[in-house]
């Protein structure tokens, strides 16, 4: 049995999110249905993170077991043409069997993109959050690094089915920045992990201070609050991107 780890890239317009959902288009059962086909029996695939229905993904990583000795670059061609164009392989290599892309990933990137143009283009508007109101980007820019650093993210995050588990929702933020590309006000967040719609809800928050409907003052205490989902509404799905997981050097 060999394991596999493969990169890879995805419009997450049309799929209900990442996670299996029966009777539902999603990113693990296409690529599962896929695999079943090149091995001859069903395959389960691993991914570093379960994006929502409607977020994108340009570089998610996943694993899963084959016993069908085809090679890499060949598995990559093969998934390629069986997956929708929606859904594209990247890259395909040989994994050490331990390898496990959601635990032993040390920090994920991601990536939500504003519209701020008056007129969005048809050919951008799957891919951003169109908001030409008026929005007070400096305000918004200086608040964003007030995230950074450990703190409990109980405030940003929705509801979740592991809620019952009672994990920790203690997350570190490496950066937290925000900037102006042309039309495009982007929010970039690395950090340690990611809890449900935390991205989202933090540059819905964001905007909010950009508005001037809250201030720094009132970040801060959203982080202390331990009030589950007291923060800023939720961003939409589609402005939002996983650019990038990283892993240990020589894993």
């Amino acid at each position: 049995m060999r394991r596999i780890r493969v990169t890879l890239a995805y419009d997450g317009t049309e799929f209900h999110g990442w996670q299996v959902q029966p009777g539902l288009p999603t990113i693990q059962g296409t690529l599962q249905s896929v695999l079943a086909v090149i091995e001859g029996k069903p395959v389960h695939v691993i991914g570093a993170g379960r994006t929502d229905a409607g977020v994108h993904a340009l570089a998610q990583v996943a694993a899963f077991d084959l016993e069908n000795r085809i090679p890499v670059d060949n598995l990559r061609r093969a998934m390629n043409r069986l997956l929708p164009d929606a859904i594209r392989v990247l890259e395909a290599r040989e994994a050490s069997p331990e390898f496990h892309p959601r635990r032993h990933a040390i920090w994920k990137t991601y990536e939500y993109r504003i519209w701020r143009g008056e007129i969005c283009s048809p050919f951008e508007r799957r891919y951003v959050h169109h908001f030409p109101y008026p929005l007070d980007e400096e305000r918004l820019m200086r608040a964003a690094p007030l995230l950074e650093g450990e703190h409990d993210f109980t405030a940003f995050a929705a509801a979740d089915e592991k809620d019952r588990l009672g994990g920790s929702k203690v997350r570190r933020l490496f950066s937290s920045r925000a900037f102006r590309e042309g039309e495009r006000l982007i929010y970039r967040v690395t950090g340690s992990g990611f809890l449900k719609h935390m991205v989202r809800n933090i540059v819905g928050t964001l905007i909010e201070v950009g508005r001037g409907n809250r201030d720094a003052s009132d970040v801060l205490a959203l982080l202390k609050s331990g009030k589950p989902a007291s923060a800023g509404p939720t961003a939409p799905a589609c402005g939002l991107f996983l650019i990038e997981v990283r892993y240990p050097e020589g894993l």
